[in-house]
C-alpha cells in the first residue's frame, strides 16, 4: 500500500510542502487546490518540482459542489470539471477527489448524482483519468459513505470511484461494516485522518483538530481492519486540517505523518490487516518496558557539588564513579541518578544550552537492539557518539527537546553497565525510603504535545490517558500520561498555550522542553518527608477542605498537614503525594505513596501549582 500526505497537511508554500513530504520520505503526495492556486510558478513548474523531488501527484483535491444541479448549473459544473482535468493533466495528476455537495439548492437522489458522475467519468476517461466520490460529514443530501457508495455503483462507470475518509465515518461513528462489502477496486483513495472525541461541531473539529494516527481518539484499527477486508490496494493518504500543524515546522511534521503511518500500517499487519507500506521494511515488535534503568543529568562542577548535596539530602547514596569521565552514581533503591560533569560531549553541551538539568533517561527493555531497530524504522534519530576504552555503547535515540533515551535490557552486555563502567565507592547505603522511579514529568510547548505522544506511542508497548486541563494561576495546563500497563513507566506530558504557567516559565528559563519533576515511590511517605527534605507548603485552607469532603481516621488530617502531604483516592485505592521545593527553581522532586491508586492526583494539581506559584513570588524559609 502505498502512503502518501496531502499538501494542506503541511505549513509554507507549495515548494516548502513538497521538500518537507520529500525530506520525510514520501513519494505520494495529494494537491490541495489552494496550494497549487497561490504558487509562483506554472502547473509545468510545479510537476517538474516533484517530478526533481521523486514525489508523484496521486490526487488533485478538492472539487466542490458539483452533483445534483439543474441547467444550465450542471452543464457549467461539467465545464469546470473540464477545465480541472487540463490542469491535472499538466500536474500529470491522474485523480480527481469530489466532495459530495453542501448547498441547500442543489437537489438530492441517488440516480440524479449517479447520472452527473456518469457523465463526469466519461469526461475524465476521455483523458485518462479517473474521478473519487467523498462523502462530507456535513454534505446537504449525502453526508454517508454508504450513500456515497451507492452513487458510484449506480454510476456503474469504470472511471468513476470512491474515497472513503477515516474522519468522516469514524467522527460521526457511521457503521463500519458495509465497507467490508465494497469492492476493493472500487475504491479510489482512502484518506487517513484521526481525532479527539470532542463535544463540537464536526466540521469545526475537522478543520482544526484532526491529528495523525495514533494521536487521536478514533477507531483507526476498526477502520483499517474493515478496509482489509475489501482487498483495497491504492494509496493510503494522510489529510490533516491542524492548526498546530499549519503553525509548525512542515519538516517536523510531514516526520510525524510518515511516522504515524508506519506505526498505523504496522498495527495492521500484525493485526492480521496484511497491509503494509511498500516503502518500509517490517518492524520489530513495540518494545516492552521494564522500568526506568537510570536519569541523567548535566551539571557543571558546581552544580554537581550542589546537586549531589541535595540528593544525600534526600537519602541517595554515591555509591559508584565512572571509570575514565567525571561522572558519579548516586543509588537509593531501585533508582539510579547520574550526574554527568563532564568537560566535553553531549552532557557538556545540554548544560551550557540549559543549565543543570536532565540531559538523559535510560529505560530498560526486553530487547534493546530490537528496540533501536524499531526507533529507526519509525524515523526516531539516533545518537553516537565516541566510546572509550572498556566502554559500552548504548544504544540511544533523541528525544523531548534534544535529549536522550537510551536502552539497555536484561539479556546482553547492557544488563552489566554499572558493573563495567563504574567502580564502587564503598559509601553505606543509607535512603529515606525510596524504592523506585513512579513518573517523569516533562514540559513542552503545546504545539509538541501531540509529537511526543506519537513518539512515545509508536516506539513503546504503552497506553495514553485521557487529556485533563490542570488550572495554573497562570492560564490551563494540558496533561496527558503515556505509561505501560503494569506502571513500569509513567511519563506526564505536560503543555500549555499561556505564556504565564509554570510550565512556561520552566520552557522560557530552560530555553526549551524537558524534564521538570521526577516522583519517587516511598512506602511510608510520612517517615520519607520525615527525614529534613525542604518541602512545598500546603495552605491550611486545603486540609479544612479535605476534612470537610472525605471521611477520614482522626488524626489523618492533622498528619497530612504537618508533612505537606496531598491526598486523593480512587476505586482502586488512595494516593499520597508531597514535594520538594524548586531546585534552583528549574526542577522539583516529587514523593508519592500508592496504595492501589491509579492516577496522580490531578485534583491537586492546582494545590501545588499555586503553592509553587507563590513560593517562587515570596520565598520562605521551609518548615523543614
Amino acid at each position: 500500500m502505498r502512503t502518501a500526505i496531502a499538501t494542506v497537511c503541511l505549513s509554507g508554500d507549495l515548494p516548502e510542502k513538497l521538500e518537507a513530504a520529500a525530506v520525510a520520505g514520501f513519494k505520494s503526495i495529494e494537491i490541495f487546490e489552494n496550494d497549487l492556486l497561490t504558487f509562483n510558478g506554472t502547473n509545468l513548474e510545479a510537476r517538474q518540482r516533484m517530478a526533481d523531488l521523486g514525489l508523484s501527484p496521486i490526487a488533485f483535491q478538492p472539487f466542490r459542489d458539483f452533483e445534483g444541479w439543474d441547467e444550465p448549473r450542471r452543464s457549467r459544473g461539467l465545464a469546470r470539471a473540464a477545465r480541472k482535468l487540463d490542469t491535472m493533466a499538466e500536474l500529470g495528476c491522474g485523480l480527481l477527489m469530489v466532495c459530495s455537495n453542501v448547498s441547500p439548492e442543489a437537489h438530492g437522489g441517488i440516480d440524479r448524482a449517479a447520472q452527473d458522475f456518469r457523465d463526469l467519468g466519461d469526461l475524465a476517461a476521455g483523458r485518462g483519468m479517473r474521478v473519487a466520490y467523498e462523502a462530507l460529514s456535513w454534505g446537504h443530501h449525502v453526508d454517508d459513505y454508504r450513500n456515497a457508495w451507492e452513487v458510484v455503483r449506480r454510476a456503474d462507470h469504470p472511471a468513476v470511484g470512491l474515497v472513503l475518509d477515516s474522519f468522516h465515518i469514524c467522527a460521526m461513528r457511521t457503521d463500519l461494516k458495509p465497507i467490508r462489502s465494497i469492492p476493493g477496486d472500487r475504491i479510489f483513495l482512502v484518506q487517513i485522518a484521526d481525532a479527539p472525541w470532542l463535544e463540537m461541531d464536526v466540521m469545526q473539529c475537522s478543520r482544526h483538530f484532526r491529528c495523525f494516527p495514533g494521536q487521536g481518539d478514533l477507531p483507526i484499527d476498526a477502520f483499517m481492519d474493515a478496509l482489509a477486508a475489501t482487498g483495497y490496494a491504492g494509496p493510503l493518504s494522510l489529510e490533516i486540517f491542524n492548526d498546530q500543524f499549519r503553525a509548525g515546522s512542515a519538516r517536523s511534521v510531514a516526520v510525524d505523518g510518515r511516522r504515524s503511518l508506519i506505526y498505523l500500517l504496522d498495527r495492521t499487519k500484525r493485526a492480521g490487516g496484511g497491509s503494509t507500506d511498500e516503502e518500509q521494511p517490517a518492524l520489530p515488535p513495540q518494545s516492552r518496558c521494564l522500568g526506568v534503568e537510570f536519569i541523567e543529568f548535566a551539571v557543571d562542577e558546581k552544580g554537581s557539588q550542589t546537586l549531589g548535596g541535595l540528593l544525600a539530602g534526600m537519602g541517595f547514596t554515591h555509591t559508584g564513579r565512572h571509570v575514565s569521565k567525571d561522572v558519579s552514581r548516586w543509588t537509593q533503591g531501585a533508582v539510579n541518578l547520574v550526574l554527568n560533569a563532564e568537560k566535553d560531549g553531549f552532557a557538556h553541551a545540554y548544560q551550557i544550552t540549559h543549565g543543570m538539568s536532565v540531559c538523559a533517561i535510560g529505560l530498560e527493555v526486553e530487547d534493546a537492539a530490537a528496540t533501536m531497530d524499531r526507533a529507526e524504522g519509525l524515523l526516531d534519530r539516533p545518537f553516537r557518539q565516541p566510546v572509550g576504552p572498556g566502554e559500552l555503547e548504548v544504544p540511544a535515540v533523541r528525544g523531548l527537546g534534544g535529549s536522550l533515551i537510551y536502552f539497555t535490557d536484561p539479556t546482553s552486555k547492557l544488563s552489566r553497565v554499572w558493573d563495567i563502567e563504574f567502580r564502587p565507592t564503598g559509601a553505606q547505603m543509607a535512603g529515606i525510603g525510596l524504592t523506585g522511579v513512579d513518573h517523569i514529568s516533562q514540559s513542552m510547548q503545546y504545539e509538541e504535545m501531540l509529537s511526543w505522544l506519537l513518539f512515545y506511542g509508536s516506539l513503546l508497548d504503552v497506553e495514553k490517558t485521557k487529556e485533563l486541563d490542570i488550572a495554573d494561576p497562570g492560564g490551563l495546563v494540558r496533561s496527558q500520561v503515556i505509561q505501560s500497563r503494569d506502571g513500569a513507566l509513567r511519563i506526564v506530558l505536560n503543555g500549555s498555550q499561556s505564556l504565564r504557567t509554570q510550565s512556561a516559565r520552566f520552557l522560557s528559563d530552560f530555553f526549551g522542553s524537558g524534564v521538570q519533576h521526577i516522583a519517587f515511590n516511598t512506602d511510608d511517605l510520612s517517615a520519607t518527608v520525615a527525614n529534613g527534605v525542604p518541602m512545598l507548603q500546603v495552605p491550611a485552607t486545603y486540609y479544612d477542605d479535605l476534612d470537610a469532603r472525605l471521611d477520614l481516621a482522626p488524626g489523618r488530617i492533622e498528619s497530612f498537614a504537618r508533612d505537606n502531604i496531598l491526598y486523593d483516592r480512587d476505586e482502586h485505592g488512595e494516593y499520597l503525594q508531597a514535594y520538594s521545593q524548586s531546585f534552583d527553581g528549574m526542577f522539583f522532586f516529587e514523593f508519592v505513596e500508592r496504595r492501589g491508586y491509579k492516577g496522580f492526583g490531578a485534583s491537586n494539581a492546582p494545590i501545588r501549582l499555586a503553592a509553587q506559584a507563590r513560593l517562587a513570588r515570596h520565598p520562605a524559609v521551609p518548615r523543614r
